[in-house]
């Protein structure tokens, strides 16, 4: 019986903090986006494409010779 007298205080206070720490997340927004963390793991990020030092004319040279074909079927003409 005298183990009550400690117990229930100390039952009492870890409720209460318990609480206090429950009311503090959700007043910092804690639980607002559940599900985007859910998500992020099982998608890849986009890598952006790497610099090429500031040279625009690689890029789009490179850009050139992968659009040149559909240009060509795209005006109506055959690809010769």
């Amino acid at each position: 019986m005298p183990s009550l007298y400690l117990l229930i205080p100390i039952a009492i206070s870890f409720t209460l903090l318990a609480i206090g720490v429950f009311i503090w997340a959700v007043d910092n927004k804690q639980f607002d986006d559940l599900d985007s963390e859910a998500y992020r793991i099982l998608f890849d990020d986009v890598e952006k494409p790497k610099s090429t030092g500031g040279n625009k004319n690689a890029v789009n040279k490179k850009t050139e010779q992968f659009n040149t074909p559909i240009a060509h079927q795209q005006e109506g003409g055959r690809n010769e």
